[in-house]
């Protein structure tokens, strides 16, 4: 019996020296809608298929609908499986990735042997679905990927014995700085869809002397669409306080468009006096666009605004970076999976030895 445990682990220090263990990153369906938070999922396990590991995404029915139908071809190539079903098998050597909000199936696979993390990039949803009093370790989960300093503060405040570390998401190269005047378009994203359209309805009852302004609510489009969407726009208002990164407005920044925003609970890192204009209390936002609209007709908008704005958005360009905080940490942990059955041999067959 010992000569087959010893054989079982041999043979996942193998698969791990040839790459051949899995690494598993369950995944939400969007139903074809754009979203960053899958976006930053997919990206890791691009990541880590261009280093030659096995990503797979799970997910819960077969009827998943694919992410290029908005992201791109190029994440087409990754491997997905639906746990329905129940045949799905995971080695001790393979890593199951499982966002803060699928408490439940942290649950429901706290027995298996492989190596266990959680990717938390919504602090408010850490705790939604765990049952009171319950913990990422007690179900095995001793390891989180984050977003945010800021973040990983908050979180290491509530789940102890929790190893925690960040990698910031990247902006997609699809967005790039205007290259022709931008119409007067404003985009809008919020995290609630009636808090942008109560923001433009008031507006417009507000002041009815910018009926020709055009909001453009940015729900449900594809990635290059959305691109194409800032290209247009002079303005971009973002209402999300339960945000903890904020991809939307760095996005803005990226191409070139000033942003107006509330400050979320959790102020991100990146987030300045003079990358944009920030406020606490929503209400105050069609009276903070109005005065930029003012401002943009007689062309007096602060020219620090876009230049702070756009050397924001380049520290999050740096796909590279990225890829190489992604290497780092899954390196990491695999060569500790690697020691730890290294030692299990030993003591086994230093027990074969007495």
């Amino acid at each position: 019996m010992e000569q087959n445990l010893l054989d079982k682990i041999k043979q996942s220090i193998s698969n791990i020296d040839e790459k051949k263990m899995n690494i598993y990153f369950f995944v939400q369906d969007t139903k074809g809608n754009a979203k960053a938070s899958l976006k930053y999922i997919y990206d890791m396990a691009l990541s880590l298929k261009q280093l030659g590991y096995q990503p797979t995404m799970l997910h819960e029915k077969p009827d998943y609908t694919p992410v290029t139908t908005w992201l791109g071809p190029e994440y087409g190539g990754l491997n997905h499986m639906c746990i329905e079903g129940g045949n799905l098998q995971i080695a001790p050597e393979d890593f199951l990735v499982i966002p803060e909000i699928f408490g439940f199936v942290m649950d429901q696979v706290k027995n298996l042997p492989c190596g266990k993390i959680v990717l938390c990039q919504a602090y408010d949803h850490m705790l939604e679905t765990l049952t009171p009093g319950s913990s990422w370790s007690q179900y095995g989960f001793l390891k989180c990927i984050t977003t945010t300093e800021k973040n990983k503060e908050f979180i290491s405040q509530t789940m102890r014995n929790v190893s925690i570390d960040v990698i910031e998401p990247t902006i997609s190269s699809e967005f790039i700085k205007q290259k022709y005047p931008p119409k007067p378009i404003v985009c809008v994203h919020t995290r609630e869809q009636r808090d942008g359209i109560n923001m433009i309805k008031q507006f417009y009852l507000k002041y009815p002397q910018y009926r020709w302004i055009t909001f453009k609510d940015m729900r449900g489009l594809s990635q290059q669409e959305f691109a194409h969407s800032m290209n247009d726009a002079f303005l971009g208002v973002w209402i999300d306080p339960t945000s903890s990164f904020g991809t939307f407005p760095l996005e803005c920044m990226k191409s070139g468009v000033p942003v107006v925003g509330q400050i979320p609970n959790l102020t991100p890192d990146w987030m300045t006096e003079t990358n944009g204009v920030w406020v606490q209390n929503p209400v105050q936002i069609v009276d903070i666009v109005a005065d930029f609209i003012q401002n943009w007709l007689e062309d007096n908008i602060l020219p620090e605004i876009y230049t702070e704005g756009e050397n924001t958005a380049e520290t999050f360009s740096d796909i590279e970076k990225f890829n190489s905080k992604v290497e780092d940490l899954f390196t990491n942990l695999i060569q500790r999976r690697k020691m730890s059955f290294e030692e299990q041999i030993n003591k086994i067959e230093e027990n074969v030895e007495n």
